[in-house]
C-alpha cells in the first residue's frame, strides 16, 4: 500500500523501534531533521537595495552541532564564480567595503551597480553527519536615471515627417520614457486625448521615441524627455522644434530666377564670341611669318640677288 505522505524528510542517527496505533497517518506536508545536520536559512533570498546604499545578506545556521563551522561565500556573475569571504577575511572587489554579520551573513556597504550578482553562502560543519550546506541569495542594486541624450529636429515643414530620440543608459532598472512639450506631458497616441486630436504623434515609452506622421503648425515649441524607474528620474534640456509653412509659389519663382539669369549668361558668352573676345593671341600669331632660326646669318649679295648662307658655326 502506498504511503499517504506528501513530503517527508527525516536525517536518523542510530537505529530506534517504533510502533504506532495509525500507521498510515494522512499528513499534508511534514519537514523534520533530527541532529546531526547543518541547515541554513534567510530572511531574504532576494534583497534589492539602491546604489550607494548597504545591503544585508542574510545566510542564518538553523541546525548543526558543529561550534565553529567553515564558512565561505562565493560571488556568481557572468557565469564566474569569485571568493568574497575565504579563509576568515573578505577577498576581491569588496575588500573594505564588508563584513560578516553575526556568524554568517553578509553585511556590503556602499553597493554600486557591479554588485548585482548571485552569492551563495556555504557552510562546512565537521561535526555533523550531513556536513555541508548552502544557499543562494539574489542581490539586485537599483541605479538612478542620468539626464538622457535628446535629438530634437530645429526645423520641420508642414506635413512631414518627424522623429524626436530619447536615451538612458545608466538606470537599472531599464526606464521608461516620456515627452513634454513647453512643460506639458504628452500622452502616448494624439489620437487618444481630445486636447491633440489635431497633431499625429505616437510615443514609444520603451524606446524613447516621439515620431509625428505629419507635423503641423501647432506642434512647433520646446520639447523634452524624462527618464523613469523605480528609483528615480531625470530629464534632458528642452529643445525647440519650429514647423513652418513650405513656400511653392516662392521656391517656383526662385528657380525661375535661377534659370534667367544662367539664359543670360548664355546669352552674353555667345555674343562675346562672335565679336572675337576669346581668339587667343597664339592665333594671332599663327599668321605670321616665321622666325630666322638660331645660329644662322643670311647675307644678301649684289651678284647673287638672292640670300647667302653664311655658316656661324665656329668648328
Amino acid at each position: 500500500m502506498a504511503s499517504p505522505y506528501n513530503a517527508v524528510k527525516c536525517c536518523l542517527i542510530g537505529a530506534v523501534n517504533l510502533k504506532s496505533s495509525n500507521r498510515y497517518p494522512v499528513v499534508q506536508e511534514f519537514e523534520s531533521c533530527l541532529i546531526g545536520a547543518v541547515n541554513l536559512k534567510s530572511s531574504n533570498r532576494y534583497p534589492v537595495v539602491q546604489e550607494f546604499e548597504s545591503a544585508e545578506l542574510s545566510c542564518i545556521i538553523t541546525d548543526s552541532q558543529t561550534r565553529e563551522p567553515r564558512i565561505e561565500w562565493k560571488k556568481i556573475k557572468d557565469a564566474q564564480t569569485t571568493y568574497v569571504f575565504f579563509n576568515n577575511r573578505i577577498q576581491g572587489d569588496l575588500a573594505g567595503r564588508a563584513e560578516l554579520l553575526g556568524k554568517t551573513s553578509l553585511q556590503i556597504w556602499n553597493v554600486t551597480r557591479r554588485d548585482s550578482a548571485l552569492y551563495r553562502c556555504e557552510v562546512v560543519a565537521q561535526d555533523d553527519q550531513k556536513e555541508m550546506d548552502e544557499i543562494v541569495i539574489d542581490l539586485t542594486v537599483q541605479v538612478k536615471p542620468v539626464p538622457p541624450v535628446c535629438t530634437v529636429p530645429k526645423a520641420v515643414p508642414v506635413g512631414k515627417m518627424a522623429t524626436l530620440h530619447c536615451q538612458e543608459k545608466e538606470g537599472f532598472p531599464r526606464p521608461h520614457y516620456s515627452w513634454y512639450r513647453n512643460d506639458a506631458p504628452l500622452p502616448k497616441d494624439s489620437r487618444a486625448n481630445p486636447r491633440f486630436q489635431n497633431s499625429s504623434f505616437v510615443i514609444n515609452s520603451e524606446t524613447g521615441t516621439l515620431v509625428f506622421s505629419a507635423v503641423r503648425k501647432e506642434d512647433s515649441g520646446q520639447y523634452y524627455c524624462m527618464a523613469s524607474n523605480d528609483v528615480g528620474s531625470a530629464k534632458c534640456e528642452a529643445q525647440e522644434m519650429e514647423v513652418y509653412d513650405l513656400n511653392v509659389g516662392g521656391i517656383i519663382g526662385g528657380v525661375l530666377v535661377v534659370l534667367a539669369v544662367l539664359a543670360l549668361i548664355t546669352v552674353g558668352i555667345c555674343c562675346a564670341y562672335r565679336r572675337g573676345y576669346f581668339i587667343h593671341k597664339q592665333d594671332e600669331e599663327s599668321f605670321k611669318s616665321p622666325g630666322r632660326p638660331d645660329g644662322v646669318n643670311y647675307i644678301r649679295t649684289d651678284e647673287e640677288g638672292d640670300f647667302r648662307h653664311k655658316s656661324s658655326f665656329v668648328i
